[in-house]
């Protein structure tokens, strides 16, 4: 017993021998001084702004068609005697060719009669005039003494008489093509009788649908309207005719002075005078009505401006440059052109300086960075994952793009 109580006071002794030994090394160990972890800067990748010379195309498609067309009608009653061999679908007439003839006999009948009325009534004017004269009065007479308001009344008949007269005979009000032939020879027509459509062929309109961004690369204001010293931009349209394709040029005479309430787009009308004739393309082919064409519209000239990877931009209008000490400079931008790839920016930056391609990964405006050149990257690099990766991830973070 005796033995064992023995041999606990031993291992007692040994443990708090143990604790001690430890507790004085512990007091000899130097303390070690705290050190906050250094954060390296973020490795982003960067271009080069370069100016250059950019004319901003906007691409568009529309229907041809003529500035006029109209129902040809009738304005009096009567049988067609006659038409114009020019008077046929398709066929080509020119401003004062008569198209239609309508029989004319009544018409000439009623006219005789009213120019013999009117000759009457001048007679009888001038009879009441002697009479009052030879009177001697010294008042001056009326003019319903002198038969003035019957003389009048005969003399607006004549005229109305003669107008139905010429309306028999229907001409041409302008150089163009018949579209539809409704009436021919042997048909009862009425007053306002419908007896064809024809359309002018002296300017062809093509209507193309724009955006906002599509005027601004054009330069054109809302409501726009050429003039001699302010010409619309030209344009160029093609389009397959016989599986050959053909082109033509015009320009931009106007735009809409409304927007589309459906698609919020304002429409451009692009003319193209003499269609048929000079307009023509360069085989001949007229720019006819009805065409559906493919148009370029040539854009408003950027002598000065940068074109920059689509990765380039955050939010709608901000580009990050690196400055001299590179820290991070969050620059408003104005951008002209935006597609899939790139975007062209008229103002904001300066050529030579160094913009952002890359995402930023949390750092902000003011924050230093390591600015790395994708070019000056090693083909050894390009699986390395922890590497920066330019691509349009950015914009994601940072706002919607255009």
């Amino acid at each position: 017993m005796f033995r064992k109580f023995f041999t606990l006071i031993g291992t007692a002794g040994g443990i708090v021998g143990i604790i001690a030994l430890i507790t004085v090394m512990g007091s000899m160990r130097p303390d070690l001084e705290r050190q906050a972890p250094e954060v390296a800067p973020p490795t982003v990748f960067y271009t080069i702004a370069e100016e250059q010379s950019v004319t901003l195309d906007v691409s568009a498609q529309g229907e041809v068609r003529p500035r006029t067309d109209i129902a040809l009608t009738a304005q009096v009653s009567g049988q067609v005697v006659s038409t114009s061999d020019a008077f046929v679908n398709g066929g080509a007439f020119q401003e004062g060719d008569v198209l239609i003839k309508i029989e004319d006999a009544p018409y000439r009948a009623t006219a005789a009669a009213a120019r013999a009325r009117l000759a009457q009534e001048q007679a009888e004017s001038a009879l009441a005039r002697r009479d009052y004269e030879d009177l001697g009065l010294d008042e001056d007479p009326t003019e319903l003494a002198l038969r003035i308001p019957q003389l009048e009344q005969a003399r607006a008949e004549y005229r109305a008489a003669q107008l139905n007269l010429e309306r028999t005979t229907i001409k041409a009000p302008f150089d163009g093509r018949v579209r539809e032939r409704i009436a021919g020879i042997g048909q009862y027509v009425a007053p306002g009788a419908q007896l064809g459509r024809i359309f002018s062929t002296d300017v062809a309109e093509i209507r193309l649908a724009l955006t906002d961004n599509d005027l601004a690369k054009l330069g054109l204001p809302f409501a726009f309207s050429e003039t001699d010293e302010n010409p619309g931009p030209a344009v160029h349209m093609t389009a397959f005719i016989a599986n050959e394709n053909h082109e033509w040029s015009g320009r931009i005479a106007r735009t809409e002075g409304a927007i589309d309430p459906t698609t919020r787009q304002v429409f451009a009308i692009a003319v193209v005078d003499d269609p048929y004739g000079k307009g023509a393309a360069t085989d001949g082919t007229p720019l006819a009505m009805g065409l559906f064409v493919d148009a370029t519209i040539e854009g408003k000239p950027y002598e000065d401006a940068i074109v920059l990877p689509r990765s380039a931009l955050y939010g709608r209008n901000t580009v990050y440059v690196i400055s001299n000490e590179d820290e991070l400079e969050a620059r408003t931008v104005n951008i002209v052109s935006a597609d899939r790839d790139t975007i062209t920016i008229a103002s904001g930056i300066d050529a030579g300086e160094r913009i952002v391609t890359s995402p930023l990964r949390g750092a902000d405006e003011g924050d230093k960075i390591t600015p790395t050149d994708p070019d000056s990257i090693s083909p050894t690099m390009e699986n390395d994952e922890s590497r920066p990766v330019a691509n349009s991830t950015a914009q994601n973070t940072s706002g919607d793009n255009l």
